[in-house]
């Protein structure tokens, strides 16, 4: 699938389809047979439902798993928003590409198919103070690099980004979509001062302010105030939805990316978990805004999908305990009586 314009991608997210109810009901049963305690491995036990409802399968899987990363460039830097220049992220991917980052050694340990995707790195999108960041064809562009970008025969997505700048831009959206000012979601990003967190904040109202007109709108919000790459995870995460595939949820960037598909459909995330809670101070408000609560919280806010990535060991243990234990019958165990 390749979208046209802004408005086939609206219709796509309002129409995702649901969780298959028959391998969800499947797994409730089995858990409910399983030698413990009712409840016994918290979360775990409904990770494992949650797998197996949105794959469509009994026994879930976690064999297959895919970690894709999409990388773009703010032109709002310009401005002096980040603590490194926008050089970084060009070097950044060489990185990626030549396994030397965090995420690719966690895509190593959780065997996963590891991919990266730069989006006209040599063309930053416009300052967002001065115009909206894209125009329509480069934002549907974007959207249809993330929904292409994921194999239909994964069992698990992680999505990940790389952009000097886009805590501010992750900041603008979330002020965008749940209100407030710059103020109330700017944070050090990349490790920027105190007084860099205030010029942040700043850059953010003056955003909010030019692009007044289109707050109503999440897809315009993400065109005037988002990013390549943030597009490209949207598209990512609806790809998911639609070849029913789980997604786990990283930090700030990518949580505010999802965010739009929320602010379209309550139900655009259902088919997803969030990974961990950042140390950005703003994560811990989208995420409660989205109703997610972090499998983690281990202080972490490199992005690249690498608190994702982690998580992927308590989706394994989770599904690993529901699909090996035996039951009580199994085992000739008695059951509570």
């Amino acid at each position: 699938m390749r979208f046209s314009d802004l408005s086939s991608f609206r219709s796509t997210i309002e129409t995702f389809p649901l969780q298959n109810k028959s391998c969800e009901e499947v797994a409730i049963s089995r858990n409910a047979s399983l030698t413990k305690p009712a409840g016994s491995l918290g979360r775990l036990e409904e990770l494992a439902i949650w797998a197996a409802a949105w794959q469509g399968k009994n026994p879930p899987t976690l064999e297959t798993p895919q970690i894709t990363i999409f990388a773009g460039n703010h032109g709002v830097c310009q401005r002096g928003v980040s603590a490194f220049p926008p050089e970084v992220t060009i070097q950044m991917v060489e990185n990626f590409k030549n396994g030397g980052a965090a995420i690719n050694q966690l895509a190593a340990v959780f065997s996963a198919h590891f991919s990266v995707h730069p989006l006209d790195l040599d063309q930053p999108t416009a300052d967002f103070t001065e115009a909206a960041a894209m125009s329509e064809d480069e934002c549907i562009d974007a959207i249809n690099t993330g929904w292409s970008a994921v194999n239909a025969n994964s069992d698990c997505l992680v999505v990940g980004e790389m952009g000097i700048g886009n805590t501010t831009v992750a900041a603008a959206l979330s002020a965008a979509l749940y209100q407030g000012s710059g103020k109330d979601w700017a944070g050090p990003g990349t490790g920027v001062s105190e007084e860099g967190v205030t010029l942040k904040a700043s850059v953010i109202d003056e955003g909010l302010l030019l692009h007044s007109a289109i707050l109503e709108d999440p897809l315009q919000i993400l065109r005037c105030l988002g990013g390549r790459e943030l597009a490209a995870m949207a598209g990512a995460i609806a790809a998911a939805r639609e070849h029913s595939i789980p997604v786990i949820l990283d930090g700030f960037v990518a949580t505010a990316s999802a965010a739009i598909l929320h602010s379209i459909s309550k139900d655009a995330l259902a088919h997803c978990i969030s990974g961990h809670c950042s140390a950005e101070p703003g994560h811990k408000k989208l995420l409660q805004n989205i109703a997610k609560k972090p499998l983690l919280e281990l202080g972490m806010r490199l992005g690249e999908g690498s608190g994702a990535a982690l998580a992927l060991g308590v989706l394994k243990g989770a599904i690993a305990c529901h699909s090996g234990m035996a039951s009580f019958a199994e085992a000739g165990v008695s059951d509570k009586d």
